[in-house]
């Protein structure tokens, strides 16, 4: 009688990664969402109320009554239309130099949109860079950075943005790096705990075995399976830039006054807010709408995240 021996292998198994991660952004992935979205009502209301943002940010131009830095002294302080009873065209009235509030609430949309998003994917690059070479390497290299990041946590980031901009001066520009350079760590340490658990697996061990070298590990098995984090975080953190940015603004260390902000119209309204009010409450309603919204979306997207969240 013969046994039959199947020989085993130890050889790890060397498919580049898990297959997991090719799901991510896939069809099936996005299905998910918006299903988990119609179960969420107000997840649901708060995605069209940004996807609606979104869209007079990009249309401001063409939907704006009028041009935001066009001034009519004639014309200044007019309340609202339904307050005025008149019908001279200023929906949500003008401010203290004759120009429209509807035109400056919309063209607001557009500075805090592309301040929010811009800010966030370059904290997203920073972060993700050096979470993945902190994790992969560990040793000196994490211990810098990690101690970077708990010296740069300690400051508060308005303050840290506040001597950049007085130094270099205000910029929309200088205000979206000053913004971004301040908000890599949460990234950075979410990424090096992913790749700390990633390190050790056999897909890993796999490419060092066929000849691949770190930054070939780090860029093509790594990167690829620590992303799902970031969509929460980024999310979240594009409503904090948005605060970030108004409340430079409002301080008067932000965009310069030239350009229309919801922080700048606020700034300006606190000055006559007992007799024109409607200066300071449209730009704040806008900020809460947007940034709340924000927030309820990110809320359900890192819920979605969670396997516990939707047993």
């Amino acid at each position: 009688m013969t046994a039959d021996i199947t020989p085993t292998s130890t050889v790890p198994d060397l498919a580049p990664a898990p297959a997991a991660s090719a799901s991510q952004g896939s069809p099936s992935t996005w299905r998910a969402v918006l299903r988990a979205l119609r179960r969420n009502k107000v997840a649901m209301a708060a995605a069209i109320i940004l996807a609606l943002v979104v869209l007079i940010g990009i249309f401001a131009p063409l939907i704006a009554p009028y041009d935001p830095s066009t001034q009519h002294l004639v014309d200044r302080l007019k309340p609202p239309i339904w307050l005025s009873g008149s019908s001279d065209g200023h929906l949500l009235g003008t401010d203290h130099l004759g120009r429209d509030v509807l035109s400056r609430v919309l063209y607001g949309t557009r500075v805090s949109l592309l301040v929010g998003l811009a800010a966030t994917v370059l904290s997203g690059l920073i972060g993700t860079v050096i979470g993945i070479v902190c994790g992969y390497y560990r040793g000196w290299v994490d211990a810098l950075f990690m101690r970077l990041a708990d010296i740069q946590l300690a400051f508060p980031t308005i303050l840290l943005a506040l001597v950049v901009v007085v130094v270099l001066g205000p910029s929309l520009w200088v205000v979206i790096v000053v913004l971004g350079l301040s908000g890599w760590m949460s990234y950075a340490r979410v990424i090096r705990a992913e790749v700390l658990s990633l390190r050790s697996r056999d897909f890993v061990t796999a490419a060092r075995a066929i000849g691949d070298s770190d930054l070939q590990i780090m860029n093509r098995h790594l990167r690829p399976n620590v992303m799902a984090p970031l969509a929460t975080i980024g999310t979240l953190q594009v409503a904090a830039m948005i605060v970030a940015e108004a409340s430079l603004s409002y301080l008067g260390f932000g965009v310069p006054p030239s350009i229309p902000t919801w922080g700048g119209m606020l700034s300006e309204g606190q000055l006559y807010i007992t007799n024109a009010w409607w200066l300071a409450l449209f730009s704040g309603l806008a900020i809460t709408l947007t940034t709340l919204s924000i927030n309820v979306v990110g809320d359900m997207l890192r819920d979605f995240a969670d396997p516990k969240a939707y047993r």
